[in-house]
C-alpha cells in the first residue's frame, strides 16, 4: 500500500498527539477521567451482584459485559464522528491521552525518592500513593524498592499494553484494555470477597497482558543496550506470583543489578514473594533516574513500533 503524506497524517495524529499530551500533562486531577467512570460502573455491578450463589458466573458476566460495552461504545462514537474527520481524530487523540500513564507514575516515583532522601517517614507516605501494600513499617530500602517495582509494572500496564492494544484494535481496543486493567485492580484479588466474583477479571487481565509484559521486558533491555540480560529475564520473569508482572521487574532488576521481591505486608497478611535478582544493594536516586530513563526510551521505541504497524495496516 502506498503511504501518502495525508494517509500518514490521518493515521499518526491520534497516536502522536495523545502521546505528547501525556508527556506534557500527565494525568491532570481536574480533568474527568474514563477510569473513574469505569470504577464507578464496576463498583455498582459488584454491589449489586457479588452476593449469594453463582458468584463466578456473575463476575464473568460483569467483566465481559463491561469490557464489550466499552469497546462497542467507543466504536459507535467514532463511527458517528466519521463524517467529521478532524473531530474524530481529536477524540481519538484524547482517548490515547487518557489511556497512557507513563508520565504521571514517573513523576510519582521521583517524588518517592526525593521524599525518602529527606526521611523514611516521608518516603513511606509518598510511596503509599502508588502501591497497594501496607507501607507503615517499610524500611528506606523497601520504600525505594517498592517504587521501582511499581515503575516497572506500570511501564507494562500503563504504557506498553495500552499501545499494544491500540496497534491491534485502535482507540476502542485501548479503552477496552483500560477497563480490563481497572477490573483487575478493583476485583481481581484472592480475598474472600473477590475470590469468586473477580476470578474472570483476573484471568482476562492475565491474558491481555501476556504478550505486552514480555514485550516490555524486551524493550527495556534493548533500551539499556543489555541483550545479555535475556537469560536473566527468562530465569526471574516467571518467579513472580503474577504470570506477567515479573517480566518487566526482572528486566529492571537486571539493568540496575539489584534485587526486587521478598516478603510484602498487605495490611496484616504477609506474602512471601520470591526474590527477583540476587544483589540486595542499597538503591539511590541515581538508580531512579536510570530506571525512568530506561522507561522513557522503551516507551519511545514502542510508539515507533505502533506507528509502523498503524501505517502498514491503515
Amino acid at each position: 500500500m502506498e503511504i501518502t503524506a495525508l494517509h500518514a497524517l490521518v493515521v499518526l495524529t491520534p497516536l502522536l498527539a495523545g502521546w505528547f499530551m501525556d508527556i506534557i500533562l500527565g494525568d491532570p486531577a481536574e480533568l474527568p477521567h474514563p477510569v473513574v467512570w469505569f470504577g464507578k460502573a464496576i463498583s455498582a455491578c459488584e454491589r449489586r451482584l457479588n452476593h449469594g450463589d453463582e458468584r463466578v458466573r456473575k463476575g464473568a458476566f460483569t467483566a465481559i459485559g463491561l469490557i464489550v460495552s466499552v469497546y462497542l461504545s467507543a466504536v459507535l462514537i467514532l463511527r458517528v464522528l466519521a463524517p467529521l474527520p478532524w473531530i474524530e481524530l481529536s477524540v481519538e487523540a484524547i482517548g490515547v491521552f487518557f489511556c497512557l500513564a507513563g508520565t504521571t507514575l514517573a513523576r510519582e516515583v521521583k517524588m518517592v525518592f526525593e521524599a525518602a532522601d529527606r526521611s523514611v517517614e516521608e518516603g513511606r507516605r509518598q510511596v503509599s500513593r502508588i502501591v497497594g501494600r501496607d507501607t507503615a513499617h517499610l524500611t528506606d530500602q523497601e520504600v525505594r524498592t517498592a517504587a521501582l517495582e511499581t515503575l516497572a509494572e506500570n511501564l507494562s500496564d500503563g504504557v506498553i499494553a495500552p499501545l499494544f492494544w491500540y496497534a491491534l484494535l485502535g482507540v476502542p481496543g485501548m479503552l477496552a484494555y483500560k477497563m480490563v486493567n481497572t477490573l483487575d485492580s478493583m476485583i481481581g484479588y484472592h480475598s474472600p470477597r473477590y475470590l469468586e466474583f473477580g476470578r474472570w477479571a483476573a484471568k482476562i487481565d492475565d491474558a491481555a497482558n501476556y504478550i505486552p509484559s514480555r514485550l516490555t521486558a524486551l524493550l527495556m533491555i534493548v533500551a539499556a543496550g543489555r541483550i545479555d540480560l535475556l537469560g536473566f529475564v527468562r530465569k526471574y520473569g516467571p518467579a513472580h506470583a503474577s504470570p506477567n508482572s515479573g517480566w518487566p521487574e526482572a528486566a529492571l532488576a537486571g539493568i540496575l543489578d539489584c534485587r526486587f521481591g521478598g516478603p510484602h505486608d498487605y495490611f496484616g497478611e504477609v506474602f512471601d514473594k520470591p526474590y527477583i535478582g540476587t544483589n540486595p544493594r542499597p538503591l539511590t536516586s541515581i538508580d531512579m533516574i536510570k530506571a525512568i530513563t530506561i522507561n522513557r526510551k522503551a516507551e519511545i521505541m514502542m510508539v515507533m513500533l505502533v506507528a509502523v504497524v498503524r501505517l502498514t495496516v491503515g
